[in-house]
């Protein structure tokens, strides 16, 4: 076994996409993967950027997992759950670096999901989960396209059982996910696919 293949054995990261019904949808999904997750999890959801946001202390009361927002320039711990700030664009780089970009809006978005997934395909490769969940529009599809084409693994919520099937419909037409799922069993799959890699 080379090295490459073996550094290619574990997941190193997961980064969820949301809208409307996000909030709901990522507590279900974060409060359901453990306190021991092996590696950082990456969020986008689309929030008002004229009020103040609270969705890390909502989330971090239903789940084990320490959940921030992310900060420009941090390194991305496992265990941790970083979610963009409204706003601004979350990107990670070589190493799990973050950064937080204030560029252009990306169909009329930001933060984008097509931004964090294609800078989680070119970070991580095939070390990458993705997951779309609830949400209006198309967001995300760009995006699972890239990290499918890296070897990545992508998951998206039916879209027949989401609160809003835009996002998850838009990446299943893709034909680059992997598993098709009702929100409750999103995360034991992840945590299923974790030990899956350790073996």
């Amino acid at each position: 076994m080379t090295t490459d293949r073996g550094a290619a054995g574990r997941f190193e990261v997961v980064a969820l996409a949301s809208s409307a019904g996000g909030i709901k949808a990522l507590t279900t999904v974060l409060g359901g993967l453990g306190p021991d997750l092996p590696f950082p999890v990456l969020v986008v959801q689309h929030l008002d950027p004229r009020h103040r946001t609270v969705i890390a202390e909502v989330i971090g009361r239903r789940t084990a997992l320490r959940v921030k927002l992310a900060e420009d320039g941090e390194r991305a711990r496992p265990g941790t759950v970083c979610i963009a700030p409204p706003d601004r664009h979350l990107l990670v780089g070589p190493g799990g670096t973050l950064t937080l970009s204030g560029s252009e809006l990306v169909h009329f978005l930001r933060p984008s999901a097509d931004l964090l997934f294609e800078s989680v395909a070119g970070a991580y490769g095939a070390q990458a989960i993705a997951c779309v969940l609830t949400g209006t529009g198309s967001d995300g599809a760009m995006g699972v396209d890239a990290v499918r084409s890296r070897g990545g693994t992508v998951i998206a919520e039916d879209p027949l059982t989401a609160e809003f099937k835009g996002m998850p419909e838009a990446a299943v037409s893709t034909g680059s996910v992997d598993f098709v799922l009702p929100l409750e069993e999103i995360a034991a799959v992840i945590r299923g696919l974790v030990e899956a890699k350790r073996q």
